[in-house]
């Protein structure tokens, strides 16, 4: 085996304490054995070394006993892994060997390559280089098509996109040269020539290749200058057919066809252009390798890390927003490269000329043909003719990295698409522009740095141009805007208020931006977030003209984007009759609802809506499934979410516009969490992984999946960028929790202590402490920089009744801002500790029926937020140990909150799909008071009470119309579970957890009646039509009827569990009336009021009965039941007449519709079903093909049905409220109510006003909007009809 030469060896043995001391062998060995220089068993030696000082040493010690091969394979492993400083070293004493030897070298740059190219006047590798593989092996492969026959290879691709470089690396091969072009490779630097320049290139040319012939065979002798181009195009033919007849000649920077003619001789060529067409003008066979993308970002800085000297991860953070401003342009990377080296201190002055596009002070560097960036960037242009050029000049207007398609374009020229595809691909073939080949039709797009140049040489004229684009627009569309939803039409209505802004046309903007038939259309093209961005980019324009109003727009598309995201697409205008009367939005929605009514259309206005205001400021649905985690960027502009979907995604804070979404994990991902400057993501999940994310590329950077064995529960970086760590936890036994630096393959280190899963893990402010909160009872703290324990408290000692029954899992930890204070969160409570003492400083202890599931202190205040398990995120102030707000919304567990970095913001994320913002500040001043679900309503004469008990256990009258408050009672002393109204009297009835029944007079509040007699809790209360009997049925299994004033009460006993609801039953006119009850023990059973005798008892169903409704005549009522069925009953002969199968779900409600010929049935799956009672056959399937978000047909399950008294719309509730077509079985409405789980609805005999309440204690008041309803409000809409005018006089201008 040949040995290393001396200088080599000598070189090594004097680095090898610097090369020891930083090299990671196992990185270099991959290259070295893919090069063919080092074995299998001798990596497996190597690695086998425990520590990476004593690997690399075992490395340099095999190397010091290998060749020159080894030698320069080890130096090629350097290069590529960013060891530049190390390399340098090395790089003077690399050895020379042989061509023979070095045949299957990676970079063929033997002795024998460098005499073929220097003698072909190839241009050498440029001082600093970095190679692009992919690249350079597409030219070879090209290459290699020209071994027998002669042929064209062009690279094309625009200005300092590295066509040079690419084409000299490209032939930098002993195989390729001694194969294909054993004549040698002539480099010829062409450029833009007139004739006579061209002529003296070529005899140049001559010259050299009969010079070389010459000097190969001293017999041939040398022939005068060729005088004309015709001559010199014969003398190059014989030049290249009989003395180089299997050579290769490059042709560097073409520019016109004519030159490229002068080189048509049946050779061999390899060519680089900008203009990807000219090869059309040549014969032979033909190929292309196009230059489209710039460098990679690492590639970039790898580059300018060698001119400077450094090492690409210790460049300022300029040198990432220098390659990113650029794209990657080897031409800009290389040129601000070399002014560094001059001026290694010019970093953010480079950076600020290229933001500020003042090209002309990045001046050249010697190997490039202009002055200074703009002249390379303005020759391009100049070869259009005028025409093009004009056309060219327009595309100034895109917005950088927009792909537009040919119709977008034909609109702006006014040109047949036809026409346009031409000039385009004119523009494409001189590298102009770019097309994007993947889409059909294609798209086209133009280079960063081409549209700086651009925008910096037509400053003067851009609001022209984009009034252009305005006006061109408008009257391509003077009839209304494009629905195709075609590539054509998105590019509209994502682009036509930019331009509308840069075009200064503020007016126009204004009159489209306040339109809800704007907002409509954009919203169901384009979804929400797109229209929000808009309110939030262009408020300040929009604010000069009406700051309210834009508030209004804003606000309404915030707070509904979730539900302009579903499918089918919900109706907007019934969405904006939710906002306040005073917003332009309502005054359009009122207007347009009015007028559609005129033809059938149904509305509903929300009429008690001004007594709420909103707390959220955003609603975002970003996944189809639960949230677990959601996170702010510490710049607050972003918000990174993830959950049971496996992905993870990331969307702006102000307006909810995805920026990123990946397919993260194989399982659900439990936590994210941004790096301390917003580049990278982290990821855990029940997979067992974690991951780190590059946000801006969307790419995996790092996977460590090989140390948790159980799932990873949550992860955060440190605070503070000079030391990024990143800490993880999981449920494994003992190594539970890690930290990692994340340049390295396995974790820097565990922390051994807590014996049961850990749950959460959090940074001090300043990173010097790790606390972690544990299933073991435990908050631990850990020294950072030792990972010893520091200090650990026992959080379940705060729990002595309950410790011995169950285990206390402390679910998470939060510091304060300062760092002296640690608050944890367990079971239902969050407590506050003092860092340095340990002591126990606040205990706040929230609803016994709730969990706390995460807490989060505000960095700029006392406040500390709470999600809870029973939906609801508090704000405490730990200074005050004073709860500041409830923040209601969420319609499942929330399991997660967060401040932003400046305080000002909240966020939330929930089971319910969504994340939340809140304003601090409106937030933690506001606390409303909400009701509960059991509600009994009165419609008397036009006026409507309602009467409700409400979260603080009070029992309220209101008015229906308003909303105000009539009555409100003291606390009661037991939970009150329902309530009843009596029409006759102004009294109310209320039942209680605790089995007592009071009625109350309204409005003084005074005592009427305390019942007692129920030993559980009353689920239903009712007066009789008369007023003087109150019925109650219990979970005691009994019903009660009472002559409440008088407290005479006739028990009715015989159901085996507890009954939920009953029903008044009258067969005929003149009969008595009987009671009619059903309970969970699946019988239903018919009773004499007076007596309490039971007259029937029927056992109906094999599972609980859930509802029953009693036919209008009385001779017919239905039974629906948990086993899936519904039935209808004879009350005459009490035999089931009927039996209806079908449902999946247990069904939950029916209802007979006023003639009794239809019966409608709701189940829990969303399903509703009409049935003919005649004959039991089913008429139609209501929502069958439109699940929801919530894998719900309806939101939830069906509650409540009601029929109109015409019999042809059906009313129903679940998680929203529809109205149905009942012969068709279509929706005519949906109104979304701001909470789910609706319980019931009342409804008056006009069937014009309905009443309810949500699960978040929101009361509803909903009035049908008719022709004639509120005609004083059309003065009031005057701004609206104004708005809609003008957007029609934009669209016709």
């Amino acid at each position: 085996m040949a040995m290393m030469e001396e200088g080599a060896r000598s070189c090594l043995l004097q680095s090898r304490s610097s090369l020891e001391q930083d090299i990671r062998a196992s990185y270099l060995m991959d290259h070295m054995i893919s090069d063919g220089v080092l074995t299998g068993d001798e990596e497996d030696r190597i690695r086998s070394k425990p520590t990476r000082k004593e690997q690399a040493a075992a490395l340099l010690e095999l190397l010091l006993r290998k060749d020159n091969q080894a030698y320069i394979s080890f130096y090629n492993a350097l290069v590529r892994e960013s060891y530049g400083d190390l390399a340098s070293l090395l790089h003077n004493s690399l050895p020379l060997v042989s061509p023979e030897a070095e045949k299957s070298f990676s970079d063929g740059g033997t002795r024998y390559v460098q005499a073929v190219l220097s003698e072909g006047g190839v241009p050498q590798r440029p001082v600093v280089f970095v190679s692009r593989p992919a690249l350079v092996n597409r030219v070879r492969e090209k290459l290699y098509r020209l071994q027998k026959e002669p042929g064209w290879v062009t690279v094309f691709g625009m200005a300092g996109s590295g066509k040079s470089v690419l084409a000299a690396e490209a032939v930098r091969d002993h195989a390729l040269i001694t194969e294909c072009f054993p004549g040698g490779v002539h480099w010829l630097s062409i450029g833009q020539l007139d004739r006579s320049d061209l002529l003296v290139r070529i005899q140049s040319l001559c010259f050299r290749l009969e010079q070389q012939s010459q000097e190969k065979d001293p017999s041939s002798s040398l022939h005068r200058p060729p005088g004309s181009l015709e001559e010199a195009k014969e003398r190059l033919r014989f030049l290249m057919l009989r003395r180089y007849p299997r050579s290769l000649l490059i042709l560097d920077d073409i520019w016109d066809s004519s030159v490229l003619k002068a080189f048509d001789i049946q050779c061999r060529v390899l060519l680089t252009t900008r203009d990807r067409s000219l090869a059309d003008c040549v014969s032979g066979s033909k190929s292309e390798v196009a230059v489209e993308s710039g460098l990679e970002e690492d590639q970039a800085l790898e580059i300018l890390a060698l001119y400077v000297n450094g090492k690409p991860q210790r460049l300022p953070e300029q040198a990432r927003s220098i390659v990113r401003e650029c794209k990657g342009s080897p031409l800009v990377v290389s040129l601000i490269g070399a002014l560094l080296r001059e001026f290694p201190d010019r970093w953010a002055y480079y950076l600020h000329t290229l933001q500020q596009k003042k090209f002309k002070r990045i001046r050249k560097s010697s190997s490039y043909d202009y002055d200074a960036l703009d002249q390379a960037m303005a020759a391009s242009i100049q070869v259009l003719s005028e025409e093009h050029r004009e056309l060219y000049i327009d595309l100034t207007v895109l917005e950088k990295d927009v792909k537009v398609p040919a119709k977008v374009l034909s609109v702006l020229w006014d040109l047949e698409p036809e026409e346009v595809e031409d000039v385009l691909q004119d523009f494409v073939n001189k590298s102009l522009l770019f097309r994007d080949c993947h889409h059909r039709p294609y798209l086209y797009y133009l280079h960063d740095l081409q549209l700086d140049f651009l925008a910096e040489m037509n400053r003067s004229g851009l609001e022209s141009l984009h009034t252009k684009v305005v006006r061109q627009y408008q009257q391509r569309y003077s009839q209304g805007p494009p629905t195709s939803g075609d590539e054509e039409c998105l590019y509209w209505f994502r682009f036509l208020t930019y331009h509308m802004a840069k075009a200064n046309l503020t007016q126009e903007l204004c009159s489209l931006m306040f339109s809800l038939d704007w907002v409509r259309t954009k919203a169901q093209i384009m979804g929400p977030a797109h229209l929000i961005n808009d309110y939030v980019e262009y408020g300040a324009i929009l604010d000069k003209e009406n700051s309210e109003v834009r508030g209004h727009f804003q606000e309404f598309l915030s707070l509904n984007g979730h539900q302009l995201e579903q499918r089918p697409f919900p109706d907007v205008v019934q969405l904006a009759l939710s906002q306040p009367d005073s917003s332009e939005v309502y005054r359009q929605a009122l207007l347009q609802a009015q007028e559609r009514a005129t033809r059938g259309g149904l509305y509903l206005d929300w009429v008690n809506k001004s007594s709420l205001k909103s707390l959220s400021r955003l609603v975002v649905q970003p996944h189809q499934g639960s949230i677990y985690s959601a996170c702010f960027s510490h710049d607050g502009t972003n918000i990174a979410s993830c959950g049971s979907s496996k992905t993870l995604r990331v969307f702006k804070s102000t307006s909810g516009e995805k920026l990123l979404e990946i397919q993260a994990h194989d399982d659900e991902v439990l936590c994210c969490a941004f790096s301390p400057d917003d580049h990278l993501l982290a990821t855990c999940s029940s997979d067992r992984k974690v991951k780190v994310w590059n946000v801006e590329r969307g790419t995996l950077m790092r996977m460590f999946e090989d140390e948790h064995e159980e799932q990873v529960n949550h992860c955060q970086f440190t605070n503070i960028r000079r030391r990024l760590l990143l800490a993880t936890c999981s449920n494994d036994k003992f190594m539970n929790t890690k930290l990692w630096n994340i340049n390295k393959p396995s974790s820097q280190n565990t922390m051994f202590g807590h014996l049961e899963p850990v749950n959460h893990c959090c940074f001090s402010p300043d990173d010097a402490y790790l606390s972690t909160s544990s299933s073991d009872g435990t908050l631990k703290l850990w020294e950072v920089s030792s990972a010893n324990e520091w200090k650990s408290i026992d959080v379940a000692d705060m729990f002595p009744e309950q410790r011995e029954q169950t285990e206390v899992m402390v679910k998470c930890s939060t510091w304060s801002a300062d760092g002296r204070t640690i608050i944890c969160a367990a079971r239902n409570a969050v407590f506050v500790f003092d860092v340095e003492t340990a002591a126990m400083l606040l205990e706040i202890r929230t609803s016994r029926l709730s969990t706390v599931q995460y807490c989060h202190a505000c960095p700029s205040s006392n406040l500390v937020a709470i999600a809870l398990s029973h939906y609801a995120v508090e704000l405490w102030d730990i200074e005050t140990s004073k709860k500041m707000a409830d923040c209601s919304g969420h319609l499942s567990w929330v399991h997660g909150v967060q401040f932003s970095p400046d305080g000002s913001l909240l966020l939330s994320c929930s089971d319910d799909q969504t994340v939340r913002v809140w304003e601090t500040k409106k937030v933690h001043t506001s606390s409303a008071v909400c009701l509960k679900r059991d509600s009994d309503v009165l419609f008397n004469n036009g006026d409507i009470t309602v009467v409700a008990a409400d979260n603080r256990n009070r029992l309220q009258v209101r008015n229906g119309r308003t909303g105000a408050v009539m009555f409100q009672s003291e606390n009661q002393e037991s939970r009150i579970r329902c309530t009843a109204i009596c029409s006759q009297t102004s009294a109310v009835g209320l039942g209680r957890e605790d089995g007592t029944i009071q009625v109350l007079e309204v409005p003084s509040g005074t005592s009427l009646a305390t019942l007692q007699g129920h030993t559980r809790t009353v689920l239903h209360c009712q007066f009789t039509p008369e007023g003087h009997t109150l019925i109650t049925s219990s979970e005691d299994t009994t019903i009660r009827v009472w002559r409440w004033r008088t407290g005479e009460c006739v028990v009715l006993e015989g159901h085996k569990e507890q009954v939920r609801c009953f029903s008044l039953l009258t067969t005929t006119p003149s009969s008595e009336t009987h009671l009619l009850s059903w309970s969970f023990d699946g019988t239903i059973k018919v009773w004499d009021m007076s007596s309490g005798e039971p007259l029937q008892d029927l056992a109906c169903h094999q599972g609980a009965v859930l509802a029953c409704d009693v036919s209008p005549d009385g001779q017919l009522f239905a039974t629906t039941s948990a086993d899936k069925t519904a039935k209808v009953w004879s009350s005459a002969s009490w035999e089931c007449v009927r039996l209806l199968n079908g449902h999946q779900d247990c069904v939950r409600s029916c209802r007979f519709s006023w003639d009794g010929r239809r019966l409608a049935t709701g189940d829990d799956n969303g399903e509703i079903r009409l049935w003919n009672v005649k004959d039991g056959t089913l008429l139609k399937i209501c929502s069958r093909d439109n699940k929801d978000a919530m894998d719900s047909l309806h939101g939830g399950w069906v509650t409540d049905l009601h029929f109109s008294p015409d019999n042809t719309v059906l009313l129903s509730t679940g998680g929203y409220i529809k109205w149905w077509n009942v012969e068709k079985g279509e929706a005519l409405q949906t109104f979304y109510p701001t909470g789910a789980n609706l319980k019931r609805i009342h409804v008056s005999p006009d069937f014009s006003t309905f009443v309810t309440i949500d699960n978040i204690g929101i009361l509803y008041i909903l009035k049908k909007v008719d022709s004639g309803m509120l005609i004083l409000a059309a003065s009031s809409t005057v701004l609206a009809v104004r708005r809609r005018t003008e957007v029609e006089s934009v669209s016709s201008r």
